[in-house]
Order: C-alpha cells, then structure tokens, then sequence
C-alpha cells in the first residue's frame, strides 16, 4: 500500500539565523565554593535559627555586664537570695519578686525593702546574677574559642606535615599521638591543674596539652586522600615547592573539613571547662563561669533554683546551637557526609 503526501512548498520555510556568538554563554552567574556552601547552609532552618541564636549569646556576654547597674562581684548581704523580678513582666505574675517563706509565698522584695530590680534575682552573698551570668558566659567562649583555636592550629600543622612527607616521619609522629591519646584526657588536666595556679590560663593549656590529636589524626587523613591526586602531582611536576602544595594546594581542599571540626570541638572545650569549675578545678571565687555558677545553684537547688536555671539554660543553649550549626556546615562543606 502506498500513501501519497502532498509536498510542502519551499517558500513554506524561514532559515532562522543562527547566532553562534552566544553559544558558549553561561546563563547563569558562577558560584564559588563558599557561595555554594553559604547558599546551602541558608537552607538548613535550624542552622540559621541556631547561629542567630549563639550571636545574640555573644552580644548578650559582651554587653549584658555593661547593661546591669551592678557590678559581678559585688556584695550586697541585706540583698541576699533574692527571686528574679522584671518591670513590666511582673503584672504577669512571673518573676515579680515573689519566693517562698516559711512554707508561704510572699514578696521578699518587700520584706527586705530592696526597691531595685534583679533581673536573675541574687546569690546568697547579694551578687547580682544577671551581671554575673553573663560576665560567666564570656569567660567560658573565651576560654572555649582560644583553646580550640590552638588545637585548629596544632592538629593542622601537625597533620598536615605527618600526611604529606609520610614514611618514618609518619611513623614517628603517630606514635606520640598515640602516646599521648592513650592516657585519659581527664588525668593529664587535673595533673596540670594542680602544677599550676587554676585560671583562665591555666586552663586553657590543660585543654590544649592532648585537644589537638583529634584535629591532627582527621588532617592527616585528607592530606593522605589528596595528595596523589593528579592536581597536587602536577605542582609538584611544575617545581613547586612542599610548602608551596601544603598550603596552596592541600590545605584549601582540607578547610572544609577542619571547620567542621572546629565547630564540634569548642562546644566540647565549653562543656569541658564547666565540668572543671563544676567540679572546683576551674575558676576560683569570686571569678564566674558557667561552670562556678552552675556550682554555686546546685547546692541550693531546693531552696533557690533560678541560681542553678539561668547558667544551665545559657549552657544548654550553647551546647544546642553550636551541634546545629555544626551539623548545617558538615551538609553544606562536605555532601558527602551526609549519609
């Protein structure tokens, strides 16, 4: 069977003009690395809402001394045990001043003719703890950020030498950090402690005495992953220097995954320094931190509970937000962690 199709006229047809200027034209704009990771880390609501959050935590510690009247450490006896009492948050019924006496609620404010107002209420030497709380939480980011600044720096180079020459250097330098990674952590800071004066500085090197292996052994790793990959062979076929690929060509590709780090090691210095002062290796009086001061509301637990709340409530949400914000720049650096 055959069809018969009637044919089309060619002045039925336009040849349209083919403009090959346009043809390698990217449509879109270019993204770097950081703009990509920026781009998906904005995605991530919890990571956005926890870094708001930890920002405004820092605000508060810079300037919530500056904002009481009171000054952290000083003593106001007749000003004792004070509930916390706000303006304008008092007609709500909360935090108007209000404890328990005797088995009865009364305005203890009034009692003691205190006409001023104590945000977090006072300790039992008459300190005002809005002041200190926060005089508390700078002292613990201090001590938090600059230990894991000095364990980024340590691990770093010292993984990042251990990965790349390799061979008996290699073998070396893992040793002392098994060495040092076999004894607990805890021992070799109490130890420390005790040599020294505790303090902030004190403290800060007891963190950082074994702090850096865990930085060091994941630096190590991806210089091994990277090294003889065909971009760093040809630096090294082009004359470049070992320092020149370390810090050109390794170290860029590593950065992702040493903020991460980063980012989940300074809540742990945080923890750690609490459990120190918690425990009374940390800080001593009248010096804050969180730690002291969960101390301090701990032992009044029964009696006087916003002095324990607040520092736990400031720890806790640090804690919180720094895992989150973690977890977002672990999806948004590195996809492939993650499954």
């Amino acid at each position: 069977m055959t069809q018969n199709y009637e044919k089309l006229p060619q002045d039925a047809f336009e040849r349209i003009p083919r403009d090959t200027s346009q043809a390698e034209r990217i449509s879109k704009p270019s993204v770097s690395f950081w703009q990509d990771a920026w781009r998906s880390l904005k995605k991530n609501k919890g990571a956005i809402v926890s870094l708001v959050l930890f920002a405004v935590i820092v605000i508060m510690s810079l300037v919530g001394p500056i904002m009481s009247p009171y000054e952290p450490n000083a003593q106001t006896i007749t000003h004792a045990n004070l509930p916390p009492k706000i303006p304008v948050v008092e007609n709500l019924g909360i935090f108007n001043g209000e404890g328990q006496l005797g088995g009865q609620t009364i305005d203890l404010y009034e009692m003691k003719n205190v006409d001023q107002y104590y945000w977090f209420g006072t300790d039992g030497l008459g300190r005002d703890m809005f002041s200190r709380v926060w005089k508390g939480t700078q002292v613990s980011l201090f001590i938090a950020f600059v230990a894991a600044a000095i364990d980024m720096v340590i691990g770093v180079i010292y993984g990042g030498v251990s990965g790349y020459f390799g061979g008996r250097i290699d073998d070396v330098m893992q040793r002392i950090v098994e060495i040092l990674t076999g004894i607990p952590n805890l021992v070799v800071v109490i130890l420390f402690i005790l040599i020294m004066d505790p303090g902030i500085l004190a403290i800060i090197i007891a963190l950082t005495i074994t702090g850096w292996t865990g930085m060091s052994r994941v630096v190590r790793g991806q210089v091994l992953k990277y090294k003889n990959q065909e971009f760093v062979l040809a630096a090294r076929t082009l004359g470049a220097s070992d320092s020149r690929i370390i810090w050109k060509h390794l170290m860029p590709n590593v950065l992702g995954v040493i903020i991460i780090n980063t980012m989940f090691t300074i809540p742990g210095a945080i923890f750690f320094e609490a459990f120190l002062s918690f425990i009374g290796l940390g800080l001593q009086a009248p010096d804050a931190s969180l730690g002291t001061l969960i101390n301090d509301g701990y032992k009044l637990i029964q009696y006087q509970p916003h002095i324990l709340l607040f520092p736990a409530v400031v720890l806790s949400l640090i804690m919180i937000a720094f895992n989150l914000i973690g977890d977002g720049l672990r999806d948004a650096l590195d996809p492939k962690m993650k499954d």
